[in-house]
């Protein structure tokens, strides 16, 4: 009996490993997410100014 709890308890550990890496990597990605839309709407206000200063 102790030695499928022993198991079983490696198994939850690995379990509990992957999930924590799973929702670092997505927290990661969020990150990433934020700062690619950061920089495009950046580029397009700069997009925007330049089309509107042509037309003056």
């Amino acid at each position: 009996m102790e030695k499928g709890m022993t198991i079983f308890s490696i198994f939850s550990l690995i379990n509990l490993i992957v999930i924590i890496g799973i929702l670092a990597s997505y927290i990661y990605g969020f990150v990433l997410f934020v700062k690619l839309a950061k920089r495009g709407i950046k580029a397009f206000d700069i997009y925007i100014n330049e089309k509107t200063n042509n037309k003056l």
